[in-house]
């Protein structure tokens, strides 16, 4: 009887060790917290996206063998500054409880303003995650202090920096991925690259706005530099998404100029776009054409 206790301690000593494995660096993504005064250095920190502690969750117990409940509640009539505005909006709050077979269950909370894009999303991740750090899975980032980094006239970072040695994941055999976690990316091959397509791609970067030019780096490429993406084939993968971006930039710019600038201006806070050099993502980009087209009298693409 005794052996067994033992070895059932091993095996959920060596679970919680999984656990507590450092994601892959391609999961970690970084966010501006604060600046200073002139906006010219930000503090970053370090967060991995829910999909990343869905697969982790998959891989060692398969996808029967945890589950996850929300309860969502709203606060109403909350007063806040937002822009140097004061606007009446609301909180949604979420409570996440993560089940995991022989481990147990525990809670976390998560909250967002009501007037954010994607609000109970965010709380959901938020609860979520909390959640699932008390098992241990991503407590790590938690343990990061915030780094100071330069930033650029958009007041993002120009580069991010790099984990320290103790959260980055430990060399060995690979970790099998469940099938319900989907597919993932083969390792890159690197060969020749073409410096006069790494020029046109820094080129978009004063058209798409550091939010957009990111997302397609990291998107296409896996890489937050024009100069790291390995080969020529993805080179220009990079840059057929970044024109086809500029299209959408030039055609919003184009919408504008029909409606007006009353409209456009009114258009892009309800958005809460603060100007077309710092909209948010691509889909966001296609929202915003999508309403200047509605406005203009044209039909969607």
């Amino acid at each position: 009887m005794a052996i067994k206790e033992v070895k059932t301690n091993a095996e959920l000593d060596a679970l919680f060790t999984q656990l507590a494995e450092p994601f892959d660096t391609n999961e970690i993504k970084w966010r501006v917290t604060h600046t200073t005064r002139d906006g010219d250095r930000g503090a970053v920190i370090a967060y991995a996206d829910p999909r990343a502690y869905t697969d982790r969750l998959n891989q060692l117990f398969t996808p029967t063998g945890w589950t996850r409940t929300y309860e969502v509640s709203t606060i109403s009539a909350v007063t806040r500054m937002k822009k140097d505005k004061l606007i009446q909006t609301g909180k949604v709050l979420v409570t996440c409880t993560l089940t995991i077979a022989w481990l147990g269950s525990h809670t976390g909370s998560g909250e967002q303003w009501a007037d954010e894009q994607n609000a109970m999303t965010a709380a959901e991740a938020q609860a979520f995650k909390r959640s699932a750090s008390c098992f241990g899975l991503g407590r790590y980032l938690y343990n990061l202090a915030e780094m100071w980094v330069p930033l650029n006239e958009h007041r993002q970072p120009f580069e991010f920096p790099s984990l320290p040695q103790w959260a980055l994941p430990k060399t060995g055999a690979p970790v099998k991925n469940h099938p319900a976690s989907g597919p993932h990316p083969a390792a890159v091959q690197r060969g020749p690259i073409d410096q006069r397509i790494t020029g046109k791609i820094e080129g978009f970067r004063r058209i798409l706005g550091d939010p957009i030019y990111g997302e397609i780096l990291w998107r296409v490429a896996r890489t937050q530099k024009a100069n790291a993406i390995p080969n020529a084939q993805l080179q220009t993968n990079v840059a057929e998404a970044m024109e086809r971006a500029s299209r959408g930039i030039r055609k919003a710019h184009s919408l504008a100029e029909s409606i007006g600038d009353t409209q456009f201006v009114s258009v892009l806070d309800r958005l809460h776009i603060g100007s077309m050099s710092t909209i948010q993502n691509l889909d966001a980009l296609k929202h915003l054409v999508s309403e200047l087209e509605g406005l203009a009298g044209q039909p969607a693409a």
